[in-house]
């Protein structure tokens, strides 16, 4: 599968770019690229699909800041926006109706844009409870949904078999009415959506049955997502196309999904890194040992040196967290903390006595043993 493009490189801008630097960059390959232009140019059809592709994220600025902030895992891998969750060339035209086509478009004249835009339905947000483990590497789940899907008895448009429409004699099919108005500056043309159809463009003669002349129902869906490793709490991902469908026909809203972090009972997340607090009896640490402790993907075992000291710091490489925008991963790092008992025996306090006062007991921190913010900052600096 070709790697995708950056989305700021396909419309030829700079990542500083305004809003109008990126409408118009986006116009000149729509022009370029257009089909009507290119017939039968699969190339070319492409091109202009990556660059409508491209618009949808940069134009809307909640989708560019979480772009800007995560790229193209940020907005939700395969399962992202963008034109990759089935929309058509036809649903292109009719998102960007401003751009493509109706009265006063630029585009109107030169590629015949009949000017009817078609409605988007409305968008579901839903949060999504993630693991550690699933965070690390990402995850497939398959969630059930409750929205608005088109009705298939009326292919969407609330007519009774689909077939029950007349043009609305208003607006001529268009969707909407234009209006002259003779002002001292000349005359000015406006649009507005036509009010006898609401911008279908067509009117009902009979209802569908199924879905009362709504073109939707409601039901519960099963949707599959594909959450990349590396998503973290609060980040939200967006799949095209599978939030409602709007009444009798359009484009479906998007399905908004909110990442909601579950906190791990052992391992604490620090960036992409993992932290485990090691608590370490003093004969272990004095003596060596060998021991397993928990990690992302299960179990590790590791050694401890004799003479290990609180508050070293041991680090397990590519233990931790998949980066969200590559391929590398975090570490896990194991903070050792000696634990002193809190209650003796007898025996034990007696055995304890007769070490204290030998010399290997006397504290002698070397050169080499660093406090504890000198060693975090030798790990992340």
């Amino acid at each position: 599968m070709a790697k995708k493009r950056d989305y700021y490189e396909v419309l030829g801008v700079g990542r500083s770019a305004t809003a109008d630097e990126i409408k118009k960059a986006y116009r000149g390959l729509a022009f370029k690229y257009h089909p009507d232009k290119n017939p039968g140019d699969a190339e070319a059809e492409e091109k202009f699909k990556e660059a409508a592709e491209a618009y949808s994220i940069l134009s809307d600025e909640t989708k560019r800041q979480r772009y800007d902030q995560f790229g193209h895992a940020g907005m939700g891998g395969a399962a992202a926006g963008g034109f990759g969750g089935g929309f058509t060339m036809e649903d292109i035209f009719s998102q960007f109706g401003d751009i493509f086509g109706g009265a006063g478009s630029p585009f109107g004249d030169i590629f015949g844009g009949g000017g009817q835009r078609r409605k988007k339905g409305t968008d579901l947000r839903i949060k999504l409870k993630l693991n550690l483990r699933e965070v690390a590497n990402g995850v497939e789940k398959k969630i059930k949904v409750k929205r608005y899907v088109s009705c298939n008895n009326c292919s969407g448009n609330g007519s009774k078999g689909g077939n029950s429409l007349t043009n609305c004699t208003t607006c001529n099919g268009t969707g909407q009415v234009r209006k002259v108005v003779n002002t001292i500056m000349g005359q000015m043309v406006s649009t507005s959506t036509c009010p006898a159809c609401n911008g279908d463009g067509k009117i009902v003669k009979e209802r569908c049955e199924s879905c009362a002349g709504e073109g939707r129902l409601m039901q519960d869906d099963m949707i599959t997502l594909n959450i990349p490793g590396g998503v973290g709490e609060g980040m939200q991902l967006s799949m095209s196309g599978k939030g409602n469908a709007p009444v009798r026909g359009g484009i479906p809203g998007d399905l908004l999904i909110v990442i909601d972090e579950e906190e791990d009972e052992l391992l604490k997340r620090d960036g992409n890194n993992v932290v485990f607090d090691l608590h370490l009896n003093f004969a272990d640490a004095s003596l060596g040992t060998t021991l397993e402790i928990p990690t992302i993907d299960g179990k590790a075992r590791i050694n401890i040196e004799p003479g290990t000291q609180s508050g070293k710091i041991l680090r397990l490489k590519g233990k931790g967290i998949k980066d969200l925008n590559g391929y590398a991963k975090g570490d896990q790092l194991v903070h050792v903390s000696i634990w002193t008992p809190q209650h003796l025996t007898s025996e034990e306090r007696a055995t304890l006595e007769k070490l204290k006062d030998s010399p290997n007991f006397a504290p002698k921190p070397g050169k080499n043993d660093k406090g504890f913010f000198e060693k975090m900052k030798d790990f992340f600096h």
